[in-house]
């Protein structure tokens, strides 16, 4: 099966890095994008373009705001389905902070910073990993600190089409110990899209935390949509 791995805000490819090679090993191959950050609407058109470049039938996989990717980029033909890992999952119209603003503010708040554009980048710190991931090892930490791309505020302003998730078979992978998307978030929004639930003890880094429970939930949609065994 073709997956295509969507990133979130301020991430990289390399936010797949331990769970591609498990994918890799069941028959998979995977596409990680590296996406703007530049708005949503931009994103989107770079996300269709790696579908494009397939052949054959693709699942779509985002983290975080990667999520509001996918729910735009599924309308594509070629898409079968749909992964969230701990992931935003908007409405026709509805804006990632829309979907924050709903919620009592997640800790990674207090170490937001806005750029001299407007852009947002998080700060980390000693604190900040005590507070928001405190379950990643240093090598862990190190992958994230590399990634710490700015992005733009577009990307949490811009609405939502019509979302994939409607139409399409997806799957919900839950952080049950989030502090940077809250878990009731994630909770409701699984509930709204009528999406196959699994939840994770851990942080939001849920792919460098729990990568084969990540791999497993991937393969396991992979194989429903594929129609293989």
């Amino acid at each position: 099966m073709n997956i295509v791995l969507v990133h979130g805000a301020g991430g990289r490819p390399t936010t797949w890095t331990e769970v591609e090679p498990l994918l890799a090993a069941r028959g998979h191959r995977t596409i990680a994008v590296t996406n703007p950050l530049a708005s949503l609407e931009e994103d989107l058109a770079h996300t269709t373009a790696a579908i494009e470049e397939t052949a054959g039938p693709v699942l779509l996989v985002g983290h975080s705001y990667g999520g509001a990717v996918i729910t735009n980029a599924g309308r594509h033909h070629a898409v079968r389905g749909l992964v969230f890992i701990a992931a935003f999952g908007p409405e026709e119209g509805e804006t990632v902070n829309g979907i924050v603003e709903r919620y009592e503010p997640a800790e990674i708040s207090a170490f937001m910073r806005r750029g001299p554009n407007g852009e947002w980048k998080s700060e980390p710190s000693e604190e900040f990993w005590a507070e928001i991931g405190p379950d990643l090892s240093a090598g862990h930490r190190a992958v994230v600190e590399a990634e710490g791309r700015q992005a733009d505020n577009r990307i949490f302003t811009q609405p939502t089409g019509k979302p994939a998730w409607r139409t399409l078979p997806s799957w919900y992978m839950v952080a049950a110990d989030d502090r940077t998307l809250r878990p009731d978030a994630q909770r409701d929004m699984a509930v709204r899209m009528g999406a196959v639930t699994e939840h994770v003890p851990g942080s939001h880094y849920t792919t460098l935390v729990h990568p084969r429970r990540v791999a497993d939930l991937i393969h396991t949609a992979a194989t429903a949509v594929s129609g293989t065994p």
